[in-house]
């Protein structure tokens, strides 16, 4: 008699089932609601496709629509799938290479057929009905294992040579994998699918658009067409995303920085940012707004060098794990003849610095530090460099060059969870003094690391229990672990901001290293006289100014509040018998510590409103001959239909207090 498989559920239930039997035939037996509604299959933790039949007794969680993110990766990578299938149907001699599942789509890199120019934009439309034939044709997803040489040989008999040379660099010991859709197209690929292509919704994908892409990301490779997607379990999730798509466009802080004329970048420095006079008052209020935060909390500020010796980058550990994102310097004068090589051999080398870590530990030794001392809290607005490759380069949000909020804790071991506690009841206030929640995470050990794993162990626990001290381990304020996410040095908390679109941004974060004390030999004099490695926190709240300043336009659509607009009034006449009227009101503005402005221009007053509107300023201050008889001001405020007109104290009084520092008020 054969034995049965013993297949164990969630619910604590176990079937029975026939030796080959797979998912499928389990969400079967149990029910044909769930068995339209299974995707794909968790067998004893993997997932897998629902026709794989189990290889023994085994756990098993059945994926439908409701396991969200896991659905959506499985789709995702089936649109993929269903992407290539359409091009090759349309464009026989299409070469393809991979195409992975993305944070909200998909994409394909393939390669033109001989004697046609690469895809583009206009091909799309084409490709999208052709996926929407095969999705509709509902084909069946058909996993099967292919020997090496069976597998090269089909690539290479179809020119496939981009696949062809993946399988045979692939482990000899891996098992390759293919999956049919339906009889007749064919992939490479580990898997899992879904049981069919009529498992996407025809309606719940869009073809995004087309880039350039190299063959494994080198560009000394043949050059591909990476056409993206995004992708979805239903039209509803799709047109949310587009949605979505369309305001962040409005939002986005390149565009409305040319507009409010905030910064600007170009080729001469490549990932630096060119403050104009208004964008530099948003960083200036912003550092004064931190300054303030900072002083409060017991830190003391401090400036340390741009330029360090490559030795102590070596001995901090960054410059084995960090040195290709490090602008390196030689220590020596440059050769100013006309021939020979610019730097010698003999040249030491310096970096600028791509963080500021290890000359705070510099600081920190200066002296002898008892335990009284702590703990020390030293923070700079510290600007460092990372060698960004170019096209990683995105506005203020990803840079060469930046400025960090940054603060290091040096203290004992007893210290650190009140420390981390204080800083979690910090970075509260600050972030909902700028309007956003957030989550916090914990990041985890990675595999590469440096340090025991029992100070691992500690430095966790010391985050957790911190978190849980202050009230936020809890489902509002999105606590979870983030496994094997950590720094090399050390585990950290993360702060996920969440904008007013729904967008979510990696900010704040606080590590608790023992690490770098270590290897720097950073040492206090404890109770009992004997010299102790301090445990050393590194902590930010904006991150970086510019990338908070990105967030923020973005955030509100660039109409920042009162207080952080580097304009926050402009006082407009309607005639030009106003203009003596405007220039006493903007003297009493100015006096009041209102950053005002006067328009003065002969242009009609809708001109001027258009104007400012668009340059996102607060208040408009329009007056007239009767408001100049009057003593009078009409306040448009940015965002409101119907202006007010009051005596023009109270308009300064009003504007005054929504000047006011969020810390201030």
């Amino acid at each position: 008699m054969t034995e049965l498989l013993k297949i164990s559920l969630p619910d604590g239930s176990v079937r029975e089932m026939q030796p080959g039997a797979t998912p499928a035939d389990v969400a079967a037996a149990i029910g044909p609601g769930l068995a339209k509604a299974a995707l794909a299959a968790r067998v004893d933790g993997e997932v897998r496709d629902l026709n794989r039949p189990f290889d023994c007794d085994s756990e098993l969680s059945l994926i439908t629509a409701r396991d969200e993110a896991e659905a959506l990766e499985l789709v995702r990578h089936d649109y993929a799938h269903v992407l290539a299938e359409a091009i090759q149907a349309l464009h026989p001699g299409t070469q393809i290479t991979f195409g992975p599942a993305t944070d909200d789509g998909f994409y394909y890199d393939v390669k033109a057929p001989e004697g046609r120019e690469p895809f583009s934009m206009d091909d799309l439309p084409a490709i999208e009905e052709k996926m929407r034939e095969i999705i509709r044709a509902d084909k069946p997803l058909k996993r099967e294992v292919w020997s090496r040489e069976a597998l090269i040989e089909r690539w290479e008999s179809e020119g496939e040579t981009f696949k062809a040379e993946w399988a045979k660099e692939l482990p000899e010991d891996e098992e390759l994998t293919v999956y049919w859709s339906g009889g007749d197209w064919l992939d490479m690929c580990r898997g899992p699918h879904l049981p069919s292509t009529g498992k996407l919704d025809p309606a719940a994908f869009k073809l995004m658009r087309v880039a350039g892409a190299y063959w494994r990301g080198d560009q000394k490779n043949a050059q591909l067409t990476r056409i993206y997607g995004t992708g979805w379990l239903n039209k509803k999730q799709l047109d949310a995303h587009l949605h979505r798509l369309e305001e962040a466009a409005k939002r986005d802080h390149r565009k409305l920085g040319r507009e409010m004329d905030l910064f600007h970048l170009q080729e001469e420095a490549h990932g630096s940012v060119f403050w104009h006079p208004k964008g530099y008052r948003i960083w200036r209020e912003l550092e004064a707004y931190m300054r303030r935060k900072m002083d409060g909390g017991g830190y003391r500020e401090i400036k340390t060098p741009q330029v360090m010796d490559a030795r102590q980058w070596e001995q901090s550990g960054h410059w084995g794990k960090y040195r290709e994102n490090m602008f390196v310097i030689p220590d020596e004068v440059p050769n100013t003849a006309d021939e020979g090589a610019l730097v010698s051999d003999e040249a030491e080398w310096m970096a600028l610095k791509p963080m500021n870590c290890p000359a705070h530990v510099l600081v920190f030794k200066q002296g002898i530090t008892s335990y009284r001392d702590l703990p020390i809290r030293l923070g700079e607005m510290g600007c460092c460099h990372r060698n960004e490759p170019h096209g990683a380069l995105h506005g203020l949000m990803r840079v060469r060059q930046f400025t960090q909020d940054d603060a290091h804790i040096f203290c004992t071991e007893a210290q650190v969870v009140e420390e981390v506690r204080k800083f979690c009841e910090l970075a509260d206030t600050v972030y909902k003094d700028f309007g956003f929640t957030y989550e916090i995470k914990l990041a985890t050990r990675p595999e590469q690391r440096f340090g025991s794993d029992a100070d691992w162990d500690k430095a966790e626990q010391e985050l957790r229990d911190a978190v849980a001290n202050a009230g936020m381990a809890t489902d509002e304020f999105g606590w979870e672990e983030l496994p094997g996410e950590g720094a090399f040095y050390a585990p950290k908390l993360e702060w996920h901001l969440t904008d007013a679109i729904g967008r979510t941004w990696q900010v704040g974060t606080i590590q608790s290293d023992r690490v770098l004390p270590e290897r720097l030999d950073a040492s206090y004099v404890g109770e009992d006289g004997d010299k102790h490695r301090p445990v050393m926190l590194h902590r930010a709240i904006f991150g970086s100014y510019e990338r908070f300043i990105g967030i923020l336009i973005e955030h509100y659509a660039g109409r920042l509040p009162s207080w952080l607009a580097p304009v926050q009034a402009v006082v407009a006449t309607i005639v030009s018998d106003a203009d003596d009227y405007a220039g006493e009101a903007v003297a009493k503005l100015q006096a009041a510590g209102i950053r005002v402005e006067a328009d003065l221009r002969n242009e009609k007053i809708n001109y001027k409103v258009r104007e400012h509107s668009l340059a996102k300023v607060p208040h408009l201050l329009v007056v007239g001959k009767r408001e100049a008889e009057e003593g009078t001001v009409a306040v448009r405020t940015l965002g409101e239909k119907e202006q007010r007109v009051m005596p023009l104290d109270e308009a300064i009084a009003m504007l005054t207090a929504g000047a006011t520092p969020p810390d201030l008020g």
